[in-house]
């Protein structure tokens, strides 16, 4: 397969979770959380840990499509304080809460997956837009251990800024931060409401990729490896 580019493409901005990152958002009744949150230190009854963690999932979930909350998106620590009720969460134990989050939201880049972002990455600027609702110091973490965080000439996280795509500003601002043109760049992305949608609304071009199609699409592909093959 190989994508007919507009000009010379000089930027792949990319999009991580079902891109080139994947097993995250291990949330459900089903899981534990407790475990780990003991394993930090925390000292909260586990039935509370796992009644909070899920609540606030929950509530993430059906603000999360939500336009009134594309551009100020409410940060885990305000969700927590939000919907913890009468408890009194001490500071420690907010973070445990926190970083117990994170562990389920975070995923794993495969060798792969990380091998083709290194080639990419001597062939054109690579650049990160990627939603999360926890601080980025996981990802930053997973990141460093696959051998790719200096392959990223920019990263955007939406937990930064508290916006989620489909805005067009977190594009808007990879744009302004790489000092190029909307030509001179292409999207890379899973989701056809978030990464094609937010795109379109910065006046850029996107490959949808794991299965996803849709007519204002400039191409898709099987996977990020079969993309990333066809430009390499």
């Amino acid at each position: 397969m190989k994508f007919v580019m507009k000009g010379k493409i000089k930027v792949l901005l990319l999009d991580m979770n079902d891109t080139f990152m994947f097993g995250g958002d291990r949330f459900g009744p089903e899981e534990d959380y407790s475990v780990h949150f003991r394993s930090l230190g925390g000292k909260l009854d586990a039935n509370l840990v796992n009644e909070l963690i899920n609540s606030v999932y929950d509530d993430l979930l059906e603000k999360y499509p939500d336009p009134e909350y594309r551009e100020s998106f409410p940060s885990l620590e305000y969700a927590f304080e939000e919907l913890s009720g009468n408890t009194s969460l001490e500071l420690k134990e907010m973070e445990h809460l926190v970083n117990t989050f994170a562990h389920h939201e975070l995923g794993k880049v495969p060798q792969e997956y990380s091998e083709t972002i290194r080639l990419l990455s001597e062939q054109y600027y690579i650049g990160l837009v990627a939603d999360i609702w926890s601080p980025k110091n996981l990802w930053i973490d997973e990141f460093e251990r696959a051998g790719i965080l200096d392959c990223f000439d920019i990263l955007l996280f939406s937990s930064d800024s508290g916006i989620v795509k489909p805005s067009r500003k977190l594009f808007m601002n990879a744009l302004e931060q790489l000092g190029v043109e909307p030509e001179d760049v292409l999207v890379v992305g899973d989701s056809p409401r978030r990464d094609l949608g937010g795109a379109l609304a910065a006046g850029l071009e996107c490959v949808l990729v794991g299965g996803k199609t849709h007519p204002d699409a400039h191409g898709t592909a099987s996977d990020f490896l079969e993309f990333s093959n066809s430009i390499l």
